[in-house]
């Protein structure tokens, strides 16, 4: 089992900045993609951003400029740099992970979720 742990959800003014990180420990031989989602109260999750391992970055369209994914492969961590925060993108947000553990299965987890608010 892959365990990830996600931190940097809060209250932000309109304009402001977030970093959300999100740590994966556990049966990990390799991770693969690292990403971000968020869902909104009566919307469908969507993407944010990915990164492949290999540096690659693929961002949600209403965040392209204002955020930034990154990921530190010693530390299995990735993360999301948000700016200019806008009361739309209030929502939970969530990292998604994806890696092989030493059975060479491919493996899907998900995070507890992180709420991101903000303020107008």
């Amino acid at each position: 089992q892959v365990q990830l742990v996600v931190s940097g959800g809060g209250l932000v003014q309109a304009g402001g900045s977030l970093r959300l990180s999100c740590v994966a420990s556990g049966s990990i031989f390799r991770i693969n993609t690292m990403g971000w989602y968020r869902q909104a109260p009566g919307k469908q999750r969507e993407l944010v951003a990915v990164i492949t391992s290999g540096g690659s970055t693929n961002y949600g369209d209403s965040v392209k400029g204002r955020f930034t994914i990154s990921r530190d492969n010693a530390k299995n961590t990735v993360y999301l740099e948000m700016n200019s925060l806008k009361p739309e993108d209030a929502a939970v947000y969530y990292c998604n992970v994806r890696s092989t553990d030493g059975a060479l299965r491919q493996i899907s987890s998900w995070g507890q979720g992180t709420q991101v608010t903000v303020s107008s």
